[in-house]
């Protein structure tokens, strides 16, 4: 299969894509997309990143001296409204937006020096350094929900999506909930799906969303000491971004910890973060066993009596 130029076969965009046709469909039309965007905005490209399972990414030289990132990615709805949203936060807590071609999801960026991720290089066991960066995460989740004026048009609603992921997980959990048994609580996992419908409608705020706030898109820079990558914007309640933070980051602080830190940095309910951990664990882990991966399944049902208890549910 042709692939564009530097992308190693092996990479995590290549092994995810070749699984269907419309994946494999794009990897190869994706040397031609990088070669129009070099010539169109004038970039000499480096070698790139591996890292991204839906998207291309690399560094580049502008014309003028200047560095940034060419980022091309597989048409999908999650990637639908990355541009409208990083052209609204206009670099307040994210990389800025230089170029970009929506049509065919293609997006220059400001590049992010060292880029240094911000769960990169565990800290020793007890360190307080990973805590700082906990809180360093929810300050900037805070900065970018106070942006000011009107969420951009074509952003998906967290309502209507969470109640897709509601249905959904309901109906894997009736087909597959069998094969976990004893380790699946029916009423813990059915709490996580009616909690998917109520949370978006009970929150007294809506905002411009991340939509994938994990430790991976913050990024050591230059014009800031951290900037912000790779949202999956959605429009709705801000207490559902924290939890891939909170439970990627300084994980060897006990989880109550980790989101009284965060509630603390973002200015939300720690039960509210919790209750919102519950309802996307239970997604995740029908979403994780309808896809073959019962041991992720199984770990994150494991994990629901703890996130039930912290949301006082």
């Amino acid at each position: 299969m042709s692939t564009a130029p530097g992308v190693p076969l092996a990479s995590p965009l290549v092994a995810t894509l070749a699984r269907h046709e419309a994946g494999r469909q794009w990897l190869r039309q994706l040397p031609g997309l990088v070669a129009d965007y070099q010539a169109r905005w004038r970039l000499r490209i480096g070698a790139p990143f591996t890292g991204g399972s839906c998207s291309w990414a690399a560094p580049v030289h502008r014309e003028d001296g200047s560095t940034a990132v060419l980022k091309v990615t597989w048409p999908h709805p999650e990637a639908a409204g990355e541009a409208a949203a990083m052209r609204h936060w206009a670099g307040a807590g994210t990389v800025r937006l230089l170029e970009a071609d929506e049509r065919r999801y293609a997006l220059l960026l400001e590049r992010c020096e060292p880029g240094t991720a911000l769960d990169a290089g565990p800290p020793p066991h007890g360190s307080r350094v990973a805590v700082e960066r906990l809180r360093t995460g929810g300050a900037l989740l805070a900065e970018l929900w106070r942006v000011g004026g009107d969420a951009p048009g074509g952003v998906a609603e967290l309502a209507a999506v969470c109640a897709s992921w509601a249905t959904l997980a309901e109906e894997r959990a009736d087909r597959l909930a069998a094969r976990f048994a004893p380790r699946v609580d029916p009423g813990l996992s059915a709490l996580g799906a009616r909690l998917l419908r109520e949370l978006p409608g009970s929150s007294g705020r809506h905002v411009l969303l991340h939509g994938d706030f994990n430790p991976g898109n913050v990024l050591a820079a230059e014009r800031r000491p951290w900037l912000v990558i790779d949202p999956k914007p959605m429009v709705g309640d801000p207490a559902y971004d924290p939890w891939p933070l909170i439970e990627q980051m300084a994980t060897d602080r006990p989880l109550g910890e980790r989101f009284a830190v965060v509630a603390d940095a973002c200015g939300q309910p720690r039960d509210r973060l919790a209750a919102w951990a519950l309802a996307r664990t239970v997604e995740y882990a029908w979403w994780a066993a309808d896809h073959g991966d019962a041991e992720e399944c199984a770990d994150a049902l494991a994990l629901l009596p703890v996130l039930a208890r912290l949301a006082d549910r």
